[in-house]
Formats: C-alpha cells, structure tokens, sequence
C-alpha cells in the first residue's frame, strides 16, 4: 500500500492547474488557430509540474480542451481502467470572459494519474 503523503492529492492538482489555466489563458481571446499551441503548451507545462510534485509510481494522463462559449453545450467523456485504491483524477474549468467582447471561451482541463 501506498503512504498517505506519497498518494496523488486533487485538490493539490486542481490548485497545480488552475494556476497554470491563470497565468497563460486571462489575457487571451479565442483564436481557432492558436488553439493547438495553446492546448499543447498548457498540456506540456501541466505534465512537468506534475512530475515536479515527485509522486513516484504514477503515470500522468493531460487533457487540455479549448473552445469558443456561444451558448451551445458541450459533454465530454473519458473511459479507463481504474484502480479506486490507487488512480484518481483533478480537473479545472476556466472561463475567460472579456468584458469588450461578446463572447467568452471555455477551458476544461484534466490530469488523471494511475499507480504503476
């Protein structure tokens, strides 16, 4: 078994990501054509944020999805194996509104971690 202080903590993580959602995406407007970049960037610098965190025995899984908020919904769904003693999952959502603008852009990220 693992040890308390060794274990993946979400609200550690969701703290981890939200942060980083922060620092690169409240000054930005949707661009469909940044979004790759921006997707791959935040996705990257999760990742070794995560591994900063030193939890030894875990293998990370990012999922950083960005879209324009127009009124229409949008679900979303993941299936994995899942360990309940050991694997566990963060994830943040984060709008950026921009008051001289009428639209606002929605960004959902997701780190889930299995025990190796």
């Amino acid at each position: 078994k693992q040890t308390k202080w060794r274990r993946f903590r979400p609200a550690v993580v969701k703290d981890l990501i939200h942060k980083i959602l922060m620092e690169q995406l409240s000054d930005k407007r949707f661009a469909s054509d940044q979004a790759k970049l921006w997707t791959t960037q935040i996705s990257d610098n999760i990742r070794a944020q995560l591994k900063e965190l030193s939890l030894e025995r875990y293998k990370y899984v990012v999922q950083v999805v960005i879209g324009e908020q127009r009124g229409e919904g949008v679900k979303m769904g993941c299936r994995c194996f899942w360990d309940s003693d050991t694997d566990n999952y963060a994830q943040d959502i984060f709008m950026n509104v921009i008051p001289a603008h009428t639209h606002s852009c929605i960004y959902h990220t997701c780190a889930y971690t299995t025990h190796t």
